[in-house]
């Protein structure tokens, strides 16, 4: 990262990790729109939205942590970070059930990364808390998970300087996102592929 670059936002990682498209909506093209989803989750995160401080069970509670890593040219902030002694162990809350894919837990090892950074201090675990299920469920922050965090910082980063707009994917993912309208994923998506068919009709194939 140069001295030159704009920071890239925490959460960009989990929208760029669900669907490039989306996150370049709502990073490059500042478009955002509610929907069921996003209201839920906003009523799971005001709770943590307060900066706070105290002690539950001899551990130190900091809500609404502000993060950022010079490193990888990140802002953003913590839901939750438990110190358990002088080790940071952030925690983000989560709306929904666990999903399969990685998208929380880059989220999560981007504030682990920040955390190191500004503590000094090896942050080797931490925790999405599912609140549907009302669970934790901890994250290994292993050296594979590292470096695809990196990785998607690195292409959302390029994403960003280039600003061209991935195109729709259209598929089931599309269902919960709150920018369907906006994105437009059917129609954008139906006129792609009738363009590639188009242009496959008249290929001229050489005869045997």
């Amino acid at each position: 990262m140069s001295a030159d670059d704009d920071p890239i936002m925490i959460s960009a990682l989990e929208h760029y990790s669900y669907c490039p498209r989306q996150c370049a909506l709502i990073h490059v093209e500042q478009t955002f729109d509610e929907n069921l989803y996003t209201l839920r989750g906003q009523a799971v995160h005001k709770r943590v939205d307060e900066p706070e401080s105290e002690i539950v069970d001899g551990v130190r509670v900091e809500r609404a942590v502000p993060l950022w890593s010079k490193r990888l040219g990140l802002i953003g902030r913590a839901d939750v970070v438990e110190f358990h002694g002088d080790v940071p162990y952030p925690v983000e809350y989560k709306h929904g059930p666990r999903r399969e894919q990685e998208h929380d837990d880059l989220q999560l090892c981007a504030q682990a990364i920040c955390l190191e950074e500004m503590t000094g201090k090896a942050v080797p675990r931490g925790a999405i808390y599912h609140h549907s299920s009302r669970r934790r469920r901890e994250v290994i922050f292993t050296s594979a998970l590292r470096d695809r965090t990196a990785e998607v910082v690195t292409l959302i980063r390029a994403m960003v300087e280039v600003k061209p707009i991935p195109p729709p994917v259209n598929d089931a993912r599309c269902n919960h996102c709150s920018l369907r309208e906006a994105c437009m994923p059917a129609v954008i998506g139906e006129q792609q592929r009738a363009a590639a068919l188009v242009r496959n009709l008249f290929v001229v194939k050489d005869l045997p």
